[in-house]
């Protein structure tokens, strides 16, 4: 495996296809030095013997021991620690960790690529082609970037109605070597600082859609892909009141120009039945991680709502603790509901209009209905928390001075006198505390965070599709209809799913 700074070293080596604000830009920018700082954080920790149990595995392919970020789940325990180092991670980090976009498409590849095979009857390769480029990223510890999210032009209009028919990639060419590829990706975190990007289709699609239902991956710097950046990054510190913890995060339009694609990097080319379950089946692996990190994120807004309670000497007040406990019940539900997904893990999945059934060679896929339960309840909740925050904090965050105001010998002592609120802590733990209060609630990052932890993963209103489509509604109509001596007409209660 390997360590943060052959990370870093190799970011500096790749061909420069990043446009930051109208220049082409290298990948040791500053912009993006928060980002591969996050990323590196992966490498660092999972160097820690203590850790190893959670932040490493053994690969189902070598047997070797490998990354986790770069594992295929076997087992609803393999679901449990992938589910526990993300939130460790997070909390380590105070935000989104950068790795599981990748790990969850390559789970949902591993199972599509090898249906898709079964189901040409073996005429095409994708399977083996992704195991062996899985191989390869498991023995070089590369970071996977995950490209799902299409711009979709129209929105009421499907792949196929498109005025330009781009606005969903596409496969525009195949020849004997590969294929050639032409759209734009959107919304792509640390797509810029990643080693590949693992393409995926964005919606289910018809039999007549099978231009766009393509799955494959790319080097993150391949020449025919121009990444235009949006980079979050916190508010510059000196030394004076320097953080814990610089996070940032970076994402991509990550735009295909008539992109070559050699057919040992194809998954997927055509097979619409596939492409929308491969759609599916990587929003479920990525809600189960929201499981982990949302939780991680709750954990800093209690702390966050606690020390801002004690600051302003309110922390006895039932009102406070009331909305303290909200905080602290939307945290670990979605780490039950996600904790409850993988422990029902199995290698099945929910077809819609059929049910569950056995999908894959055998690895382990979370529940769907709780690992969408988790995903909606802390998706719904981003907006109350920030409320909450607001709540506790009062105004003091909006109009906090800036950095340099408490070194400047002009206004640093008056300042001092007129921000202090607490004799349990000094002024100058209250000024970092308020600082790092402001980059998570009024900072420009903080609106990026708020809008990715609402739709990152799927808006509420597709977890909300996903339960009310998938749950066994007709058991429990039977429950009520046997309770209130009526006659149950499709079945005996219990005889139906969760």
């Amino acid at each position: 495996m390997r360590t943060k700074q052959e990370y870093l070293d190799s970011l500096v080596k790749k061909h420069d296809n990043l446009y930051l604000d109208g220049q082409i830009i290298s990948r040791d920018h500053e912009s993006l030095k928060a980002a591969a700082n996050v990323i590196g954080t992966t490498f660092d920790l999972a160097q820690d013997p203590a850790l190893a149990k959670i932040t490493t595995a053994k690969s189902h392919i070598s047997g070797e021991t490998v990354n986790r970020f770069t594992h295929i789940h076997q087992t609803p325990d393999d679901l449990h620690r992938k589910q526990d180092m993300t939130r460790m991670y997070c909390q380590k980090v105070s935000q989104c960790i950068g790795r599981c976009m990748g790990v969850d498409a390559m789970n949902a590849i591993n199972c599509v690529s090898y249906e898709a095979d079964r189901a040409n009857k073996g005429q095409t390769k994708y399977h083996k082609n992704f195991l062996k480029w899985l191989e390869r990223v498991q023995k070089e510890d590369l970071v996977g970037a995950c490209a799902q999210t299409d711009v979709k032009g129209h929105r009421m209009k499907r792949p196929a109605e498109q005025d330009d028919p781009d606005q969903y990639l596409r496969v525009v060419e195949k020849n004997d070597k590969g294929i050639v590829v032409r759209g734009c990706k959107v919304h792509i975190t640390f797509a810029s600082v990643a080693d590949e990007i693992l393409v995926l289709p964005t919606r289910s699609l018809t039999k007549d859609e099978g231009d766009w239902a393509v799955a494959f991956a790319v080097e993150a710097d391949h020449p025919d892909i121009k990444q235009v950046l949006s980079p979050h990054n916190l508010r510059p510190r000196g030394k004076d009141f320097k953080r814990g913890f610089d996070w940032g995060f970076v994402d991509s339009y990550v735009i295909f120009e008539d992109a070559f694609v050699p057919w040992e990097r194809v998954f997927l080319c055509g097979e619409t039945q596939h492409g929308g379950i491969c759609a599916l089946l990587f929003a479920l692996f990525h809600r189960h991680s929201y499981s982990g990190c949302k939780p991680a994120v709750g954990d800093m807004l209690v702390g966050l709502a606690t020390l801002a309670a004690e600051v302003n000497g309110i922390e006895k007040t039932p009102h406070v603790r009331e909305k303290i406990a909200e905080l602290i019940t939307i945290t670990e539900l979605g780490y039950a509901a996600g904790f409850t997904a993988s422990a029902k893990g199995e290698p099945k999945v929910y077809i819609p209009g059929v049910g569950k059934m056995d999908y894959g060679p055998g690895a382990c896929i979370p529940d769907s209905i709780y690992a969408n339960v988790g995903r909606c309840i802390t998706g719904e909740a981003v907006f109350k928390e920030q409320q909450i925050l607001c709540e506790i904090a009062g105004g003091m965050p909006a109009t906090f001075p800036h950095e340099g105001d408490f070194l400047n010998p002009e206004t640093s002592e008056l300042l001092k006198k007129y921000v202090n609120r607490s004799d349990a802590m000094s002024v100058e733990e209250q000024i970092k505390f308020w600082m790092l209060f402001f980059d998570y609630t009024n900072s420009g990052a903080s609106g990026a965070i708020a809008y990715g932890a609402m739709h990152g993963g799927g808006s509420p209103i597709m977890e909300q599709i996903a339960i009310y489509s998938q749950y066994d509604l007709e058991k429990r109509k039977d429950i009520v209809k046997t309770l209130a001596g009526m006659d149950v007409t499709s079945g005996t209660p219990g005889d139906h799913g969760v």
